[in-house]
């Protein structure tokens, strides 16, 4: 059995979503960033960071997002593209990393630390402007549907979760490629039933959270 250790909302969703596209079994143990089960000694054993997604498979945990992608595609043998497309396919891949970096550190600030006075104002602003840069990468790299010119792959799952997380932090307005290719991914039979699994918010209670504004004198 394939179990993933998921929190809702967060880059686990990432691994959700791809267990679907394969079609595999797989049952879910849901945790919480608001309490302590991901500090407990037999999670920790199985994510030395306590973090998510870690995913028990095949005798043996994994607990790297860019690992556990690119260990279920080989091993199952699907969403890797084609032969030619292999070094764009671990670039994407990878990058997807950059992505959430800074999706992690704009959630970190607007979410995490609860009061005003824990909050830096400018690292919020900087981080905005990090992520619309980020994907405004993204939104070059769409000649095609997806983002290899095969059609779709892992890395359209691991690249867009920055985006669709990534829309509650800056304004996709100007980055019509990305909103489209968005808009395919979610009409995929897999993102809905990945969807309906993820279960109930966690971390974000607002459709957008601003970066503040400057403030003068």
């Amino acid at each position: 059995m394939i179990r993933l250790h998921h929190v809702p909302q967060s880059r686990s969703f990432r691994i959700l979503w791809l267990l679907e596209e394969l079609g595999l079994s797989y049952e879910v143990v849901e945790h919480s960033f608001f309490d302590k089960s991901l500090r407990g000694p037999d999670y920790l054993a199985l994510s030395p960071a306590g973090r998510v997604p870690a995913l028990e498979i095949d005798g043996r945990a994994l607990f790297e997002s860019g690992a556990i992608t690119q260990y279920l595609c080989e091993t199952r043998g699907a969403l890797q593209g084609a032969a030619c497309e292999r070094p764009d396919w671990l670039e994407w891949l990878h990058f997807a990393e950059t992505i959430a970096a800074h999706v992690a550190n704009l959630t970190q600030q607007h979410v995490v630390l609860r009061e005003d006075w824990m909050r830096s104002p400018t690292a919020m602003r900087l981080e905005a402007a990090r992520l619309l840069k980020t994907l405004e990468v993204v939104e070059r790299g769409l000649s095609a549907d997806f983002i290899l010119p095969s059609g779709f792959s892992a890395v359209d799952i691991s690249a867009s979760y920055g985006a669709l997380v990534g829309a509650r932090f800056v304004q996709l307005d100007g980055l019509p490629q990305l909103r489209s290719w968005l808009a395919r991914l979610a009409e995929r039979p897999a993102f809905g039933r990945a969807l309906a699994r993820d279960g109930v918010s966690q971390i974000y209670t607002r459709d957008f959270y601003p970066a503040p504004e400057l403030k003068n004198g």
